[in-house]
C-alpha cells in the first residue's frame, strides 16, 4: 500500500466519530475554495486530521483523495499524526544555524529521547518541529515554546523551559 493509501484509507478497527467532520463539511458544502478551512476545522477538532476524516472530508466535498492528500502534505500547517500537547519549535533559518540552533535541535531530541524519524514523544507531551525561519533572526538561535518566542538560546537555556513545562505537569 503506497503512502497515499495509506494515509487516507479508513482503519477499520477505529471508532473515531466523524460527525464533527459531517457537520464541518456541512458548513462549507457549497463554497468554493473550502477544502482549506475545511481542514483547518477538522484538525482544529482533532488537533491532526486523521485517516478517517480525511477520507470524509473528500466524500463530501467530492474531491479525488489525491487532492485531499496533497494539500495536507504541501502546508505544514496540517498534520498528518497526533502531536504532543507541547509543541516545540527550533528555528533552522541561516542565522539560527550559524548561531547554534542545530546543538539546540540534538539536545533537546536526546534528553526527551525522540527515536529517529519521530517529531513527538510516546506519551505525546512533548512535539519538537525545526522550521525554516520564525523570522526573528535578530534574536538567533530562535525557540518557539507553545507560542512563546524564546531568543538567543543555548541547549541549557532551552532544557530549562522544557523542565519547567514538564515540573508544572506533575503539580
Amino acid at each position: 500500500m503506497d503512502t497515499l493509501d495509506q494515509t487516507l484509507t479508513p482503519h477499520t478497527n477505529s471508532e473515531l466519530d466523524l460527525t464533527a467532520v459531517d457537520e464541518i463539511v456541512a458548513r462549507h458544502q457549497n463554497e468554493r475554495g473550502a477544502l482549506i478551512p475545511v481542514l483547518q476545522a477538522v484538525q482544529s477538532h482533532y488537533g491532526y486530521i486523521p485517516p478517517e476524516a480525511a477520507a470524509r472530508v473528500a466524500e463530501g466535498l467530492k474531491v479525488y483523495p489525491s487532492k485531499i492528500y496533497g494539500v495536507m502534505t504541501f502546508y505544514t500547517q496540517f498534520y498528518l499524526k497526533p502531536k504532543g500537547k507541547n509543541r516545540v519549535m527550533v528555528c533552522c533559518g541561516t542565522a539560527c544555524h550559524v548561531k547554534g540552533s542545530d546543538r539546540v535541535t540534538r539536545r533537546v531530541l536526546d534528553e526527551i529521547k525522540l527515536s529517529d524519524g519521530e517529531d513527538t514523544t510516546e506519551d505525546r507531551f512533548f512535539t519538537i518541529e525545526q522550521v525554516a525561519c520564525i523570522g526573528a533572526c535578530s534574536i538567533a538561535p530562535v525557540v518557539v515554546v507553545n507560542d512563546k518566542v524564546h531568543g538567543k538560546m543555548t541547549p541549557d537555556k532551552t532544557m530549562r523551559e522544557l523542565r519547567k513545562i514538564s515540573e508544572a505537569a506533575d503539580e
